[in-house]
């Protein structure tokens, strides 16, 4: 378990899964997503044993505490790292917050800061990065806040909705955060 200041990450358990069934049911949800098809129960359940083996990746569920701090944590979301490059020490991280009532409380942000720290402390990485549909503002302003530079632009990289629209690319050096925490110490 990894603890962030207001979430904690968690390997994702069989009993989250239909969680996730019911959120990629969202068509808006999905449309910041890099899929256009909702999951089965039984598709799910494929994922979670394939990500159970896989070497280079590893998904987090992302949890909260209730605000006065008793009771019960909450899933509320997933986030993790694919496609590790280990020669290279790079990683890209994706993340997702399915429970709709906890969008727009910063815990997205607190989720990806936690994820990353873990990523240049623990795994060692020097570069994370990321993808992003340029629409998704909230999504990119909660990267920037972290330490994400936008690095690059694939004009109409993906198609949904009967649109195209452009898929930016996002990364922070191990360097960067780490100057970027120094500074918001000091503030």
């Amino acid at each position: 378990m990894i603890l962030g200041k207001r979430v904690r990450l968690r390997p994702v358990e069989k009993e989250d899964l239909p969680r996730f069934v019911k959120w990629l049911a969202d068509p808006e949800l999905r449309s910041y997503l890099d899929t256009h098809l909702p999951f089965s129960q039984v598709q799910e359940e494929r994922w979670f044993e394939r990500n159970l083996n896989a070497g280079n990746e590893q998904v987090w569920a992302i949890d909260v505490q209730p605000p006065d701090a008793v009771g019960p944590w909450s899933h509320i979301g997933s986030c993790g790292y694919h496609d590790v490059d280990w020669r290279n020490r790079v990683g890209e991280v994706g993340i997702m917050l399915g429970a709709r009532d906890q969008w727009g409380k910063g815990l997205g942000t607190d989720a990806m800061q936690t994820l990353v720290a873990w990523g240049f402390y623990t795994l060692n990485l020097n570069r994370v990065q990321l993808r992003v549909f340029a629409d998704n503002e909230r999504a990119i302003r909660s990267y920037q806040k972290v330490g994400f530079q936008i690095e690059g632009r694939l004009r109409q990289g993906n198609y949904a909705n009967g649109a195209y629209r452009d898929v930016l690319y996002m990364g922070v050096l191990r360097e960067d955060w780490a100057q970027a925490l120094m500074d918001a110490k000091a503030d």
